[in-house]
This record gives C-alpha cells, structure tokens and sequence, in this order.
C-alpha cells in the first residue's frame, strides 16, 4: 500500500488551470487579487496550525499509550513537518523577491 502525500493540498493549494486569452486580455484589479492572495495564505496559515494540533495531539496519545495505530501519529507529524517547510519556503521566496524590488533603481 502507498500513501502518497501531496503538500500543496496540506495547505489548501489548487493547481493553476490554463489561462484562455479572455482570462489573459484583461487585467485584474489589485483589490480583487490582493485580498485573494491575503485570504489564501490565511487559510493556509490556519490550515497548518490544524496540522500541527493534530500532530501534537496524536504525539501525546503515542506517548500516554492511548493510541492503537503508531502510523496516524508518524503520518500526521511527517504531514505537519512538509507543510511547514512549505510554508518557510513561500516566506522565503517573498522576502526575497521583496528585496529585489526595493533594490531596484526608479
């Protein structure tokens, strides 16, 4: 049995459709787009902090010996710890590409 884990569903990440020109032709607002933006990454915050709960409430049923099954726990840790290097990537590529914009000459 193989249990694939996929980390950009952990974070509530959905794969990019093609663009049709329609999409392309006109631009969007960046009020619109903005608050889409705000919103994802809010969700996916709030999703990893579930993960980690989660994660840290089975670590305590491993540990207190109330758990049956090891796996849910090793599962939902490995799961917590994907994310989180998911998101500590994200933040990474953000601060730095708003460097190069401030290192930009006018």
């Amino acid at each position: 049995m193989s249990l694939a884990i996929d980390p950009t569903a952990a974070v509530g990440v959905t794969p990019l459709s093609p663009l049709s020109f329609e999409q392309t032709a006109a631009p969007a607002s960046a009020g619109v787009g903005g608050a889409s933006f705000a919103t994802s990454l809010a969700s996916a915050v709030e999703n990893l902090q579930n993960l980690q709960s989660t994660s840290n409430e089975l670590a305590v049923q491993a540990v207190t010996g109330d758990l049956d099954d090891i796996h849910k726990a090793t599962l939902a840790s490995a799961r917590a710890g994907v994310t989180l290097d998911l998101m500590v990537a994200v933040r990474d590529r953000g601060v730095a590409a708003f460097n190069d914009v401030m290192r930009m000459q006018a």
